[in-house]
């Protein structure tokens, strides 16, 4: 089967800058990487074609053969074009570049290029940590407990069992990786005897089992800021997992929630409550305590208040964390209908209700416009 042509493989056009064609690049080894597409053929044939087609348009003297004889001018079996050169030299470095940089950065493991073992990040860890609105609006220090692994004690850190050695690995002879051909291409990988670490144990120690640190629980302080919301994360670095062949730990990431409250409602740093009040009040006015967070506050309800109704409080809300200035207090106002009434209650409700259908609207505003439209409802 004829070759595709190497722009073509890239997408790229034929004016394409050398940034432009490494950007193509990189983001076709990332899309089909054997390592994303285990079990995909069709994956696996279209990285080797975006790497073939890389190492050409990225070496000049590659590319300008190409350009000039097309497929025959790089054919290492062709007698003219770039002088039959392989995929060593220049391939083998640009290519080992890129590759460190979309698969070595894409997994965050901030190892080093060269012969010695890579070293790997510690893994982050996370924390759960549910708390009262009370605790989230004014702030909270507490102890946590949490992960942590010190030198095991039997071993020393070292991992073998005592009157043992540690080993070079006789797979990467301590590189902690090896070189791996497919056809024209080399391409290097963690060693799998050692995981990377170069090392060898053949005789693991019987009680960290070859880790040479051992898992325990420690206590650590945490600040809780005041103001800080649901779902806020704070960062404790460096008490994540440790790092391997001294590579740095990883951070610990305290997740906040926040209990539902009784009466309060959250909404970034305003609160809202529920407020019932006497049907006399809300037809007369008067003054009620409302709840906030600091106590109660009264305020004074203005008579013909409705069902409904919304007051709000300025400043009675939270301070947020990034905030200048504290939210508000939003009041919602609910009626509270008299239940099991006395003959002489009910009697009185009944005289009172039809002094003020004799007042009509003067009385009932709401009533009488709902009426209106039910009026011109069945005239029209």
């Amino acid at each position: 089967m004829a070759k595709r042509d190497y722009y073509e493989v890239l997408g790229v056009g034929k004016n394409a800058s050398d940034d432009e064609i490494k950007k193509a690049y990189r983001k076709l080894a990332m899309k089909y990487h054997p390592d994303r597409n285990p079990d995909s053929k069709e994956a696996e044939e279209k990285f080797k074609e975006a790497k073939e087609a890389y190492e050409m348009l990225s070496d000049a003297d590659k590319k300008a053969a190409y350009d000039q004889y097309g497929h025959a001018g790089v054919d290492p079996n062709a007698g003219f074009g770039a002088g039959g050169a392989g995929f060593g030299g220049g391939f083998a470095e640009a290519f080992g570049d890129i590759f460190g940089d979309i698969f070595g950065q894409a997994q965050g493991q901030g190892g080093r290029r060269g012969g010695g073992p890579q070293m790997y990040r510690g893994a982050d860890l996370r924390y759960s940590m549910e708390i009262t609105l009370e605790q989230a609006a004014n702030g909270y220090d507490t102890q946590i407990r949490v992960p942590h692994w010190d030198e095991c004690d039997h071993c020393h850190g070292k991992g073998a069992e005592p009157g043992s050695s540690v080993e070079t690995c006789p797979t990467c002879h301590g590189a902690g990786q090896v070189r791996v051909s497919q056809g024209f291409f080399t391409m290097q990988q963690t060693c799998p005897k050692c995981h990377g670490s170069g090392k060898y144990i053949p005789k693991p120690c019987t009680k960290c089992h070859g880790q040479g640190k051992l898992k325990s629980q420690k206590t650590l302080e945490v600040k809780i800021p005041a103001g800080i919301d649901e779902g806020m994360r704070i960062r404790s670095s460096g008490n994540g997992e440790p790092g391997i062949n001294g590579g740095p730990p990883g951070d610990l990431y305290v997740e906040i929630h926040i209990k539902q409250h009784p009466v309060f409602e959250r909404d970034g740093d305003d609160l809202h409550c529920q407020m019932p009040i006497s049907f006399a009040t809300a037809a007369i006015g008067g003054d009620i305590e409302v709840p906030t967070l600091g106590g109660r506050v009264a305020f004074p309800v203005p008579e013909g208040t409705q069902a409904g109704k919304t007051f709000r409080l300025r400043g009675k809300g939270i301070k947020g964390v990034r905030s200048g200035y504290a939210g508000d207090l939003y009041v919602h106002i609910n009626i509270e209908t008299p239940v099991k009434l006395t003959e002489h209650q009910k009697e009185l409700l009944k005289q009172f209700d039809k002094s003020v259908h004799e007042g009509g609207s003067r009385h009932s505003p709401q009533e009488q416009t709902w009426m209106d439209k039910v009026k011109n409802f069945f005239s029209s």
